[in-house]
């Protein structure tokens, strides 16, 4: 099945479980066989089946709905984003050789930030692939990219500051 292992381990990040994770696949592959009509030939296939896969992920969630912006104000605060700084959270993980460590720190981002961050740096998207999967503009894939970041990288360095 194409794009099987890149979905499953994006479902897998974004349910944060294994049943959950094979249940939303298998939807996006009945969803997506039931809709190939609606595919559009020349356009990006991946991008399609990963959107698929969001809007099934989100629509099962109460309370969670596709969004076309985020605010770009901190929602806990309304604080200014956290600057970037020199150490990035893959020198961190590199410095500490801690996985556990940065999966726990992913697993307590938004799901807006987690499936960015896991969309670029894991499945290697462009931007463009990105913003035809989430269906917003490709300036707003850099924002939330830069926001997901600055907040993974904060996470960690809490987290090892705790350690």
């Amino acid at each position: 099945m194409p794009l099987f292992e890149q979905l499953y381990n994006f479902a897998h990040w974004l349910a944060q479980n294994r049943e959950e994770a094979e249940d939303l696949v298998q939807e996006t592959y009945a969803k997506a066989l039931r809709g190939y009509s609606s595919f559009q030939p020349g356009t990006n296939f991946r991008a399609w089946m990963y959107r698929i896969l969001r809007n099934t992920f989100l629509t099962s969630r109460t309370g969670l709905k596709a969004k076309m912006t985020v605010p770009l104000e901190n929602e806990e605060n309304g604080a200014a984003p956290v600057v970037a700084d020199t150490q990035t959270p893959e020198a961190i993980l590199i410095d500490r050789s801690n996985q556990a460590l940065l999966q726990s720190a992913l697993e307590e981002l938004p799901v807006h930030s987690r499936e960015i961050l896991l969309l670029c740096e894991v499945e290697e998207m462009s931007y463009q692939e990105i913003a035809d999967a989430l269906e917003i503009p490709m300036g707003t894939v850099m924002s939330r990219l830069s926001r997901a970041r600055a907040a993974l990288r904060a996470l960690m360095k809490q987290k090892l500051q705790r350690t």
